[in-house]
């Protein structure tokens, strides 16, 4: 421990000793990596800016009730049945729930053909 406190001119001296290495640790092979590095990175961040700015935003198309019709007419049967009845439900549910009132009754499925004819009839 010094004996007592240093004085201002004393402590302002000492700061004025400090020096900085005049090279950082690695040399010049770390001051090349850095720069890669940090070039590497802004070109990345500009890459995806410039992606972003440049995409277009397209609003997916609903499809009209004749696309949703032909589309479910061309799925195997039993498939094609529970797009009919989503198709009804969507488009006419008063027909649906009357169609459907004894869907889980033994033989309570509706045919597929009466489904067609009621799908066409609301298209």
């Amino acid at each position: 421990m010094s004996e007592g406190a240093l004085s201002q001119e004393a402590m302002l001296a000492s700061l004025r000793d400090i020096r900085l290495p005049e090279a950082a640790a690695g040399g010049w092979p770390s001051d090349v990596a850095v720069a890669v590095g940090l070039a590497s990175a802004a070109a990345l961040i500009v890459a995806l800016a410039a992606r972003l700015i440049s995409q277009q935003r397209l609003k997916p198309s609903t499809p009209t009730p004749r696309e949703e019709l032909d589309r479910a007419l061309g799925l195997p049967e039993a498939d094609r049945r529970i797009a009919l009845l989503q198709f009804l439900r969507d488009r006419a549910p008063e027909r649906y729930r009357a169609l459907t009132r004894d869907l889980y009754s033994p033989d309570g499925a509706p045919d597929t053909r009466a489904l067609e004819a009621e799908a066409a009839a609301h298209v």
